[in-house]
């Protein structure tokens, strides 16, 4: 990569200043590009752009909209190889996991592209005659929506996939460490006959971008995936100005595997899951609840897993786990895992961070981990599986809805009971038992609690993006 510029009422461009912000590739250290600066000069006709093209875009008739999504979708596909590399370039996954998530957000737009087809009101019985009782839905307008860089392309085709079916324009911010792949999305979305100013892409500091946009009168809607903190002060903003807002928050999914459950089944799954994308997933297992019957046959076998793990640059052969995203992750790792070694826990593998070239961590594996340390409290985001004990049913309940968090949760047992009862005590806005079942086009994505609220999956993704309106008609009086 070079240079990402902002793409404004249809056409790619420089910001007005000319300023740019470096793009550093984690494995490396390497300065490999840089990405246009946005300024409010730029957000103003951005938001212009925008709200010009909802004013094309919501006339056009579902089944049209449908065909430029699928479109966009196809040429994703055919396109999976060159942005797959840069996509390991900014970011650092392998780039195997690349190639899935740009294959992934191929199928988000064919989902969304449908389920656009079906935003359907209803007739309401009248209570007097010649009276009809009409609910219509409708596109809320031009959105604001923010994506973060852990998967810069399925985050962000979430967002615009479920606005774009339902009618809405967007201006999206993506992050600015990794800026070329979603900038290849929207390049797709063009290519497959968008209309001009219907999505604009910006990038800039993140602060002066959500300050500007979220009081925008143009405005109507704000989406956002990232930190709890962060998502809290948006959620403020856009609560002042009374914009609608889908909130996609941080977790602490915890991950309970009981003494009835396939042990060595459930340690290859959550060791997947754990180690995807070097942990940073806000989805990602990280407190490992084991009963004690199977606890240091679980933990065997899962420090095996990571240990198999080979760490390098994501784009060698053979690598399964990159580096982290940047130097503050590395640091915030490291100081989380100190914590919980000098409370106590136990390093069956990993513990440190690299002290070559890149913002590596090795995969980490910490036993018999204390409730008073950081990590059980805080999200780690990052290759670390945190292990404990529990005894009961009751016990592992408690812990499991102690923290604020409440985004996905996962569980191992064959009791048909004991996965009722999960089912219904679980305070998390997703649950998985006995496999790894979250995070595709189709299914609610979402969370409870500090974890934020609304879905960007399945039908409720696109009925965040409509409004009803209700209308009751009358036969004119003779």
């Amino acid at each position: 990569m070079s240079k990402v510029q902002l793409f404004i009422d249809g056409e790619w461009c420089d910001s007005l200043s000319g300023k740019t912000i470096p793009v550093v590739n984690p494995a490396t250290e390497e300065r490999i590009g840089e990405v246009a600066h946005a300024q409010r000069e730029d957000l103003e006709l951005a938001v212009n752009a925008a709200a010009r093209g909802f004013k094309v875009w919501r006339k056009m008739s579902p089944l049209d909209r449908s065909g430029i999504l699928r479109k966009a979708g196809d040429l994703l596909r055919q396109r999976v190889d060159p942005i797959a590399i840069m996509m390991t370039l900014e970011q650092g996954k392998p780039v195997a996991e690349a190639k899935i998530e740009i294959q992934g957000c191929a199928d988000f737009l064919d989902w969304f592209a449908e389920e656009g087809r079906r935003t359907y009101g209803r007739m309401i019985p009248a209570r007097g005659e010649g009276v009809y009782n009409l609910v219509i839905k409708e596109p809320v307008g031009p959105i604001a929506a923010f994506t973060p860089w852990n998967f810069p392309m399925s985050q962000a085709v979430r967002k615009l996939g479920a606005a774009l079916s339902a009618g809405c324009s967007m201006v999206i911010k993506p992050p600015e460490e990794t800026p070329s792949s979603p900038a290849e999305l929207i390049r797709a979305l063009a290519d497959a006959g968008l209309p001009k100013g219907v999505v604009n892409l910006v990038y800039g500091v993140p602060s002066e971008i959500s300050d500007y946009l979220i009081s925008h009168p143009v405005i109507r809607k704000v989406s956002f995936t990232g930190s709890t903190p962060v998502g809290k002060q948006l959620a403020s903003k856009a609560g002042a100005h009374m914009k609608r807002i889908t909130m996609e928050l941080g977790g602490h999914a915890p991950a309970i595997v009981f003494n009835d459950a396939d042990v060595k089944f459930a340690a290859t799954v959550l060791a997947g899951g754990k180690y995807r994308n070097a942990g940073q997933v806000c989805i990602a297992p990280t407190r490992f609840l084991i009963q004690d019957g199977v606890y240091d046959q679980f933990v065997d076998e899962f420090v095996a897993k990571a240990k198999a793990l080979k760490m390098g640059n994501g784009l060698e052969e053979g690598v399964t786990i990159g580096p982290l995203a940047n130097d503050r992750r590395q640091a915030a790792i490291g100081t989380l895992v100190d914590d919980a070694l000098k409370n106590g826990a136990r390093a069956m593998t990993g513990g440190k961070r690299s002290e070559n070239k890149g913002y590596f961590f090795e995969p980490t594996v910490l036993a018999d981990v204390p409730k008073t340390a950081r990590a059980m409290n805080e999200e780690p985001f990052g290759p670390v599986a945190l292990m404990s004990r529990f005894k009961d049913f009751d016990e592992v309940m408690t812990e499991a809805n102690r923290l604020p968090y409440g985004l996905a949760s996962y569980a191992y047992t064959r009791s048909v009971k004991t996965s009722t009862a999960l089912a219904a005590g679980i305070e998390s806005g997703m649950l998985s038992i006995n496999h790894y079942g979250l995070a595709l086009p189709e299914l609610p994505f979402g969370g409870v609690k500090d974890s934020g609220y609304g879905s960007e999956g399945g039908l409720e993704a696109v009925e965040a993006y409509l409004a009803t309106k209700f209308v009751s008609q009358g036969s004119p009086a003779s």
